[in-house]
């Protein structure tokens, strides 16, 4: 086969492009087949057919182009773009997380310098932001499921790796949220299963700062996970209510205004514990939230979301109150102030809340009422100034049809006057 050249296309590899747009997976796969159709080839930009249907959204196209050896990395593109990159624009999460799975790299950049999150993140996809920072391979966790050197054992046992890596792979910080991923799964819900995952964590957090292309965020956020899992085998140790008490704790509010102040100490002392003291993420971390009061904006899950995910404070999403998932719907009835994803979270957060819903119900009433008193007003203030601007467009018209002016009066005097017109051959 040929080398690569833009523009340089078969009959068939043009009908190969044409076909991507149309999304036509069927005529695709016999196209492949062909013998003149490369499944690199470079149309006149420099685009693969994989960059085609990652920027077009087109999830089976690129599955496709995937199994018949589609390079994710290719960096032919005219301006430096690789299929990630157009993935990240598309915003289709599924695509993204589909060129990270086929080894698509984090770290390059195009022509003006900025990463496929980067790119991500300037056209507003925050959704493949989180998805691209927070992408751990499964071949780098199961490393440690292989016995290494001398060792008779493998640190992390091979069942485990997959509960583990969907701990890691969850794009939701909050710990309830974690807790409950190790709740559900009774492989992980074990003491001595969270010691060597807790332990693979620490060994995957010392890797990320120690290797070559340092990788704080990560690093960061192993820790933290590492953490979470440390305390569900404290509470699995020392409590009756086991994981459940846990849950309770983080979820537990102040009788004030249900602020969850052990969720926030427990938050706070993760990050405290980073024990990498000159890491430029961790003062990032500890300039934000040590002058801000417990209670206060920003949180400390929001700071350190923001932080490792990339998701901003900004986006037009709502968040449940029990386990921090997105997208949630579903308001309390009584005081509408909180929200959740679903019934069970609300069931779960009913014990704490309950405690502040009338007092919350009576500040939302109370906020309604001066907000409706507030837009009387205005439209008080709008109707009289609307009046005020007619009153004086009367008077201004009454004024002006009063008025004679002077070169008016002159020729209507020189006309209606017989004794000022100059006799004829005069």
């Amino acid at each position: 086969m040929s080398a690569l050249k833009k523009g340089d296309l078969s009959p068939s590899e043009k009908e190969l492009f044409e076909v991507i747009t149309a999304g036509n997976v069927q005529e695709a796969s016999r196209l492949l087949g062909c013998k003149d159709v490369r499944v690199n080839c470079l149309d006149e930009y420099g685009m693969t057919p994989l960059m085609h249907a990652a920027y077009k959204g087109k999830a089976d196209m690129c599955k496709l182009l995937l199994q018949h050896g589609a390079d994710v990395n290719c960096n032919e593109h005219e301006h430096g773009y690789t299929a990630l990159m157009f993935a990240g624009l598309s915003g289709k999460t599924d695509i993204t997380w589909m060129m990270l799975d086929a080894g698509a790299e984090t770290d390059v950049v195009n022509s003006v310098g900025r990463t496929a999150a980067q790119m991500a993140a300037f056209v507003g996809q925050h959704d493949c932001v989180t998805v691209i920072n927070n992408f751990f391979s499964r071949a780098r966790l199961d490393y440690y499921t292989k016995p290494q050197g001398l060792e008779k054992e493998p640190k992390l046992p091979p069942k485990l790796a997959g509960p583990l890596h969907k701990v890691i792979m969850s794009t939701n910080l909050n710990p309830v949220k974690m807790v409950m991923l190790v709740k559900e799964n009774p492989l992980l819900a074990e003491v001595e299963a969270l010691d060597k995952c807790r332990r693979v964590m620490e060994l995957i957090c010392e890797k990320c700062i120690k290797q070559q292309d340092m990788n704080e965020v990560l690093a960061m956020k192993m820790h933290y996970i590492s953490c979470v899992l440390g305390k569900c085998a404290s509470f699995l140790k020392d409590r009756e209510d086991k994981l459940d008490g846990l849950l309770k704790s983080l979820l537990k509010g102040r009788d004030s205004d249900g602020f969850p102040v052990y969720q926030e100490k427990f938050i706070r002392e993760c990050i405290r514990k980073f024990p990498y003291c000159d890491a430029t993420l961790l003062q990032q971390l500890v300039r934000s939230i040590a002058p801000v009061e417990i209670g206060n904006d920003p949180t400390a899950l929001s700071v350190l979301t923001q932080a490792i995910t990339g998701q901003v404070g900004f986006m037009d999403a709502e968040f449940c109150t029990t386990c921090g998932e997105k997208g949630a719907e579903k308001r309390c009835s009584i005081c509408k102030m909180v929200i959740y994803c679903g019934q069970a979270c609300q069931k779960m957060h009913w014990f704490t809340h309950k405690k502040v819903c009338k007092k919350l119900q009576e500040q939302r009433e109370k906020q309604e009422a001066e907000a409706a008193k507030l837009r009387m007003q205005q439209n008080k203030e709008e109707s009289k100034a609307v009046q005020d601007a007619t009153d004086s467009m009367q008077e201004l018209s009454v004024d002006t049809s009063s008025e004679v002016t002077p070169s008016n009066t002159a020729a209507e005097t020189e006309t209606s006057d017989p004794a000022s017109t100059p006799a004829a051959g005069n």
